[in-house]
């Protein structure tokens, strides 16, 4: 990416993201396509239970496609994104999750120890800029790393697919998050490959001390792919579950748990034009 085309260079995110922004995010079969392999790449990397559903955190939650491959999976999520217009793309696309306007760089508004994991796509790298006079990258990547910290269950993790501008970005970004308590790393996977690389930032919330996942594209992630197939081979099951029955017997559920839920139409179930499952 062109550092002249970065979108990080043209304006703020919740200008930049504007209403036409937005819109491409649910009419561009490339974008969607993109942004979907992302999820499902960082979900593979989040490492959830594959017999449970868990709570995640989606930052940078856009129009909601990344929760898309969550809900999925058949976890319960949560998003927050800085761009309203997107936020509404998302609502009218009645996306599954709960979704929050806000700014990560203030911090994250949630309950301690509240997510089973977090992700984000293309999200990260707009810290690194000073979109305001009194915006200080440092100061922001320190309170967003350290409320992250505080939000996230022990033991669990989050994963950031991120496209740095330069390697001093991703030092500072990885500094910052150690400083807040997290253990983890870089992982790239296609390292040697200009088009299909793409960078992950995973970081280990508390717990016991664990090995980074291998990036895939390397010699050391080749043992790994037998594991990946059945981890993929699942959420392609687990995808099946977007039938009207399978839809409305999860309603049902939310329910009788006391979640607040849409009435049932005979749309429910139904692919409307813009949704992608």
């Amino acid at each position: 990416m062109a550092a002249s085309g970065r979108p990080e260079h043209q304006a703020p995110p919740e200008i930049f993201y504007n209403e036409t922004e937005a819109a491409k995010y649910t009419s561009n079969t490339r974008m969607i396509e993109i942004q979907e392999k992302l999820s499902e790449r960082a979900l593979e990397l989040l490492a959830l239970p594959d017999d449970e559903s868990c709570y995640v955190l989606d930052i940078g939650c856009g129009s909601g496609l990344s929760g898309d491959v969550l809900t999925e999976a058949d976890h319960t999520w949560v998003g927050i994104d800085i761009s309203s217009s997107m936020l509404n793309v998302a609502v009218e696309r009645e996306v599954e999750g709960d979704l929050i306007l806000g700014d990560m760089g203030y911090g994250l508004p949630f309950r301690p120890g509240t997510f089973d994991g977090v992700i984000s796509i293309s999200a990260l790298q707009w810290l690194c800029n000073a979109d305001k006079k009194y915006h200080s990258p440092a100061k922001r990547m320190q309170v967003f790393f350290r409320t992250l910290y505080a939000v996230m269950r022990r033991g669990s993790r989050a994963v950031f697919q991120l496209y740095p501008e330069n390697s001093d970005q991703l030092e500072m970004l990885t500094q910052q998050a150690m400083k807040a308590g997290f253990t983890g790393g870089l992982v790239v996977d296609f390292p040697n490959s200009s088009k299909a690389k793409k960078i992950f930032l995973c970081l280990f919330c508390g717990g016991q001390s664990t090995a980074l996942p291998k990036g895939q594209g390397t010699e050391e992630s080749s043992s790994n792919t037998a594991q990946m197939a059945g981890r993929r081979e699942k959420r392609q099951r687990t995808a099946l579950k977007s039938s009207r029955n399978w839809i409305l017997e999860k309603k049902e559920r939310w329910r009788r748990q006391g979640r607040e839920t849409k009435p049932d139409t005979q749309y429910t179930g139904r692919k409307r034009k813009g949704h992608h499952f």
